[in-house]
């Protein structure tokens, strides 16, 4: 990379809250998490040159658009300074992320202000699962279903059925495993659930079929939420008479798409090593970009878990095994706290919860206070380097980071 972009520090919303219940809205959630993140990277809004905003559905569930703008709104101290909307489904704040980067390696600006914010506990979950269906192609994805995203994340399991093999007790462990997780992280949507001795298996009454190859427990939450992040060049950083040691510092980072169709995305990996030939060579650029050489170099991740499916497939496409082999990583304990690669201390989009287009920035933060000692109850001890691996709709847009500390 041609310039160091640092973290200086960040802030996320309880993302168990729902906004909308104690009369407040996305507008409120912007405003909570600009300030926490101002406050956290010890930086004064004078600083902020840029700033960039991730979210998918806002017109759709609260008709309110030009984001951007809503940052100046609340936080008048603000006013003035360039901003944009990126949308990108659940990479939406990934996309913000990019953008800020590269305003920073290209001399624009030296501190910018990225901001990831979602609404979705303000409609009926129906109606809020359906505006979501706006991330698929929509009319031809060709799957009979009622709800499009268990139903298109289902015959990603499916395909591994029938590619390779696939045991449902490994997705009950991919879903016992993050809600776990969740319990540790004071964030997390899910931190108080509780769950009985059925709830990860294949018991039809405790965890009953949502969708062909989806039960409940395989399925994220949907959830309000804010993650933001200041992020600077080392000029800015010398400037201020401030050291990078000890700053987290994305140091790799990869981003490619591909179609909206989920069957056409199937269909092309056909006789291919990987499912998503796509996800896994947007790994392997944040690795290029980053000067290592594979999985082994890094001390965990945070992964898009929108499915227990999906972790089963960021599982061999980040080469923890080999093609169509996830199970093995899941069976000898090493995506465990503790294990060779820990994936989603946070609880990922399972246990933490799932505010689309805050997703991709809270993913960032996590490995950011990961690699920094910073995540509490959450940590892995001695971690240094950290990947997130963040997908939009049925994998048509990807994005990955590495982190890692001076």
């Amino acid at each position: 990379m041609s310039e160091a972009i640092y973290i200086l520090g960040g802030y996320q919303t309880d993302f168990a809250r729902a906004w909308s219940r104690q009369g407040q809205d996305i507008s409120d959630m912007v405003r909570e998490a600009t300030l926490g993140a101002l406050a956290g990277s010890g930086v004064g809004a004078e600083h902020i040159g840029s700033i960039h905003v991730g979210n998918a559905f806002a017109e759709l569930q609260r008709q309110q658009g030009h984001l951007g703008a809503m940052v100046a709104q609340v936080v008048p101290e603000l006013w003035g300074v360039p901003a944009m909307r990126h949308e990108g489904a659940c990479a939406s704040s990934s996309l913000a992320v990019l953008a800020a980067m590269a305003e920073i390696e290209a001399g624009r600006y030296d501190c910018v202000l990225v901001l990831g914010v979602e609404e979705l506990k303000n409609l009926p979950g129906d109606q809020a699962s359906r505006n979501q269906n706006a991330a698929s192609w929509q009319g031809r994805e060709d799957i009979e279903c009622r709800f499009m995203w268990p139903a298109a994340f289902g015959l990603v399991a499916q395909t591994y059925a029938q590619r390779y093999g696939l045991d449902r007790q490994y997705l009950n462990r991919i879903a016992e495993l993050n809600y776990g997780h969740a319990r540790l992280n004071p964030l997390a949507q899910t931190r108080h659930w509780q769950f009985d001795p059925l709830s990860f298996t294949d018991d039809d009454q405790a965890n009953p079929v949502i969708e062909p190859g989806s039960r409940r427990q395989d399925c994220a939450q949907i959830t309000d939420g804010a993650c933001a992040l200041v992020l600077a060049s080392g000029r800015f950083l010398q400037a201020q008479g401030r050291s990078c040691q000890g700053l987290a510092r994305i140091s790799g980072w990869g981003h490619r798409n591909a179609g909206l169709r989920l069957r056409d995305k199937l269909e092309r990996s056909q006789g291919q090593p990987y499912v998503f030939g796509h996800v896994r060579q947007t790994i392997e650029d944040a690795w290029r970009r980053a000067g290592i050489e594979g999985i082994d170099a890094v001390h965990g991740v945070e992964t898009h878990d929108c499915f227990t499916s999906t972790e089963y497939m960021a599982i061999d496409h980040l080469g923890l095994t080999p093609p169509g082999q996830s199970w093995q990583a899941i069976a000898d304990g090493s995506i465990e706290r503790g294990g060779r690669c820990p994936i989603n201390l946070s609880g990922g989009l399972i246990g933490a919860g799932h505010p689309v287009g805050a997703t991709g920035a809270r993913m960032l933060l996590d490995a950011a206070r990961q690699v920094t000692g910073q995540a509490g109850a959450c940590q892995n001890e001695g971690a240094w380097r950290f990947q997130t691996l963040n997908i939009g709709g049925s994998l048509g847009t990807v994005v990955s980071f590495v982190v890692e500390v001076d």
